[in-house]
């Protein structure tokens, strides 16, 4: 008898760990597919705009090999004044990036987007979290740019690392700091039926037979 290929219920298109983590702290149950969209072809212009357009890059790039799965895209930036900081290149680029941020507000912005292709479902949402730092000395900065965390890190720090001494205060989504939104995606998920409560109130999948695409 040939055994038939049941395709996951939930994709994230992402090989970030602290979204994984996030995912993981939410009780889902879900694949990593990392997406292979080039995204020096996205144009860096509104921010808003270039994270959403990432994100939904991303998921469709995924959601093509998995049509029967709900896959979750997304793309996080760190925004001071006009400027766009990415991932620093060096110490010294590390060093600038946070002297810029040091007593200041910034933004993150995340673009998350969330589709199922056998459903034409596609949803996309931009949040955005303002973010103040504290003064930061020269030793304070010399310390963390000699760690290895600043340097996968947007803006050159980690929100749930040992960049959190950096940060004086937030306003809005924590986890959107961190780089992926769960409020607004687990409420995506619910609204479509796809999770659902236990008695233990966290958020698990259902039996597998009540949640086929």
């Amino acid at each position: 008898m040939e055994k038939t290929t049941v395709a996951p219920l939930l994709i994230l298109a992402s090989k970030s760990p602290r979204r994984r983590y996030l995912l993981n702290q939410a009780g889902l149950d879900f694949l990593v597919v990392p997406s292979r969209v080039d995204e020096s072809k996205i144009f860096m212009h509104d921010p808003e705009q270039y994270v959403i357009e990432l994100a939904e890059a991303k998921a469709d790039d995924v959601a093509k090999k998995y049509p029967e799965s709900w896959v979750i895209g997304a793309d996080t930036i760190v925004v001071i004044g006009d400027a766009i900081l990415g991932k620093p290149r060096s110490k010294d680029d590390a060093r600038k990036m946070l002297l810029r941020l040091s007593g200041r507000t910034h933004q993150v912005y995340t673009g998350f987007a969330v589709c199922c292709k056998a459903r034409k479902r596609f949803f996309s949402q931009v949040v955005k979290t303002d973010v103040l730092f504290k003064e930061l000395s020269e030793e304070e900065i010399q310390w963390y740019i000699h760690t290895p965390e600043p340097f996968d890190k947007a803006g050159a720090y980690a929100i749930q690392g040992m960049g959190t001494f950096l940060v004086r205060s937030i306003h809005g989504s924590y986890t959107n700091v961190v780089g992926l939104p769960v409020c607004e995606i687990i409420e995506f998920l619910i609204k479509e039926g796809l999770l659902g409560f236990q008695k233990n109130n966290r958020i698990h999948r259902y039996e597998s037979g009540n949640l086929q695409c």
